[in-house]
Order: C-alpha cells, then structure tokens, then sequence
C-alpha cells in the first residue's frame, strides 16, 4: 500500500460510522485485534465477573498474536445492567475498532448486547443461559458456549426423578427475569410428563439476599426436592440458608445452575455434602482439553479454573482460532468458519451448531461429597452423570 493509498484510508476512517474502513486500516497497519470482556464486575455477580476476566487474559496471554498481529483485551463492568452493557459495548467499538465479545454472565445483559454487536458489525459469545438467546432472538452476530435452560433441566431434573422415584412433591425458587423463567418453564414441563407434584414456587428480585420468608414458604409446602433456580451468590445464599434452616434433614436439594468451583470454595464441603448441583464445567472432567486447560490455569494462577475462568478462557479460544483459520479478523469472514465448527473442548468434543450458533458440549450432574472423602482440597463433587440435550432447531425459534 502507497503512501496515497495509505493517506485515503486514513481519511475514510475519520468519517463517523465508516467501521469496514476503519477496520482496513487496522489491519494494513498491523495494528492490535482488540476483544471485549463485557462482564459484572460490581454489585452481586462480581466475582463470576473477577474469574471470567481472567479466563480471557489467559487465552490473549496464550495466544499473544494471530494473523501476525498483537491480540489485546479491555475488561468492561457491565454491573449486570443491560442498558450499561449495551453502552460500554458501543464504546469500545467506536473508540477501539473493537468486534470480538466473549461475556454477558446474566441473560438479561446478554440478550441486549447480542442485538448491539450485530447492528454493530461485532462477534458476540456468551455463557448466558435464556433460551432466546439462539431461540427466538438469535442472530448472526452472536454464539453461544454454555448449555440453554432447557438443557441443564434436562440433565439435572430428569436424572434426579428417576433416580429417586418416591420424592414426588418439589419446590422451586426462581429469579425473576428471563433466565430463572426459563429454568421454572422446562422444570414444570418434565413435572407433568412426570406426574410429579410441583407444591409452590417463589420469585425473588435480582438483588434479593434475604431467602428466610422464601423458606419458610418452602417448608410449610413439605418437599421432598428444593430445587433453587437461581444462580452466583443468590443460589449460595439461598442454599446456606435452606441448611441453617435444617432443610439437609428431610429434603434433597438441588441447584440447577451451579457457578463452579469457586461457589464450592465459599461453602464449604460440610455445606455441600449430599446437595445436587448442575454444572456447565467441572475441573475434574476428563478430557485432553481440559486437562490443557487445568495445568495452564495452575501455572499461570497457582488454582484450578472455575466455570467463570473456563466459559471465557474457552470462548475467547473459540474467536481465535476461527479468526486465524479464516485468515482475516473481518466478522464477515469469520462466522462461516465458527458455523459448524468442530473443536477439542473442554468437555470433550464440541461442535458449533450453523443453524442456531449454540455449541452442542456436555453438562454435568454432581453431588457434593463428604469432607472426609475428598482427595485433596478441590475435590468437592462426585459426577454423577452428564450428557447433551438440546431442542432440536426447528422448535428452538432460532430463524437466522
């Protein structure tokens, strides 16, 4: 490219929404393939936030370069709000060229920022769980690693109840927003088919921290399951409670959506003891990727990674290595690579579903152990069982 060239280029740039020549310019220059890392790092959610920021330095670090040019990252605090989300995400692409998101932890930020990236030009995956997300408000621009809500149903529910037939009598308690209905929504599907009695559920806010008035609902209903639909410090809170409530006695607990190791960490395998828990990702998995993962995650951190650092470590990998196997960094040109995708993942073999862009991957049902049966000090959970489940496309109204 001539300086003249070169000079027109740069000029373009300068003209308020020209992103395709802005983008030009980067990469005649060599200049950085910068990522976003739109994630909660304040108020409830914040340490899911704190290790998913770390999932993606580890992948940026582990990488350092693709196309020949440096790879970087800005971490963002979306404060689990959609609209700052949405906002923050805007920036970066304007101020950065910016077009690779992995983040959106809640369904509700995730959702708003999958419609910005693709009017934005930007790539977006996310660990979020709504349905909608490669349902009804899919888009090109946006993928999906983690399983959907009807999944992790699916796989924790399920198994349960045929497991222990006699507990007919279950109670929910559920987050009031997109993601916890989702969960609410497929848990009562399977209590029909399977003539389980579902005795009350309760919602909660997204700020809620108190759970005693929840179970004190809960107990008067005398389940056999407490199922705790809710996700972070919420389902901790919640599932603390339920215990100093003696609720351990009389009642199998189950949490659906479990937040990893870190959520065993804070407690504690006494608390944990004899309670379900689902799981997107456990550190004990066995496979080649992530065992990678493990041992990277130990030399880098000195600890073994977390859902959080895993779901951004694994999809930041995913940008990249469709970015370097495209042979250009231009969105345009990177989704028919990402489309049908096959790959080494961390629960095995993975593939990237073209009609809907959710990853087709395991999840897991754990049980936390006893204290005195762990191996060593990370050993909380037995897996129980795992597998994959999925709605088939057409009745997933994903229409790409």
């Amino acid at each position: 490219m001539n300086r003249r060239e070169l000079l027109k280029l740069a000029a373009l740039a300068a003209v308020p929404g020209s992103l395709p020549m802005r983008a030009a310019l980067a990469q005649s220059a060599g200049q950085t393939i910068q990522f976003g890392c739109p994630v909660p790092m304040s108020g409830a959610f914040a340490a899911n936030g704190k290790y998913a920021d770390l999932g993606m330095k580890l992948a940026i670090e582990q990488y350092g370069k693709a196309l020949g040019r440096p790879l970087a990252y800005t971490l963002l605090d979306t404060e689990a709000k959609p609209a700052t989300a949405v906002r923050k995400l805007q920036e970066l692409v304007q101020q950065k060229s910016a077009r690779y998101f992995a983040g959106g932890i809640l369904s509700s930020e995730a959702l708003a920022m999958a419609k910005e990236a693709q009017k934005d030009g930007a790539l977006f995956i996310t660990t979020a769980g709504a349905d909608e997300i490669t349902g009804a408000d899919c888009n090109k621009s946006t993928f999906r690693w983690s399983v959907p809500t009807f999944g992790a149903i699916e796989r924790t529910v399920r198994p349960l109840i045929e497991q222990m037939p006699k507990a007919k009598r279950w109670y929910t308690i559920t987050p009031q927003y997109v993601f916890g209905d989702g969960l609410l929504n497929a848990a009562k599907n399977i209590f029909k088919e399977k003539g389980i009695e579902h005795v009350g559920n309760s919602y909660h806010s997204l700020t809620e921290k108190e759970f005693s008035g929840y179970l004190t609902n809960a107990m008067a209903a005398k389940p056999d399951v407490l199922l705790l639909l809710n996700f972070g410090s919420q389902s901790s809170d919640a599932l603390r409670q339920a215990v100093s409530f003696g609720m351990k006695q009389n009642t199998t607990i189950l949490m659906a959506w479990a937040s990893g190791l870190e959520q065993f960490e804070s407690l504690g395998a006494d608390l944990c003891e004899g309670v379900y828990f689902g799981a997107q990702y456990w550190h004990g998995i066995d496979s080649p990727g992530n065992k990678d993962l493990v041992q990277r995650t130990q030399q880098t951190f000195k600890f073994n990674p977390n859902y959080s650092l895993a779901g951004s470590y694994i999809c930041t990998k995913i940008f990249i290595d469709a970015i370097i196997k495209a042979g250009s960094d231009d969105p345009a040109k990177v989704i028919p690579v990402l489309e049908g995708m096959k790959y080494t993942g961390l629960t095995g073999e993975e593939e990237i579903r073209p009609e809907d862009h959710q990853v087709l991957k395991n999840y897991y049902l754990l049980k936390g152990k006893a204290k005195s049966a762990m191996k060593d000090k990370d050993d909380y959970a037995d897996i129980l069982s795992f597998g994959k489940s999925f709605l088939p496309v057409a009745q997933t109204g994903c229409k790409l």
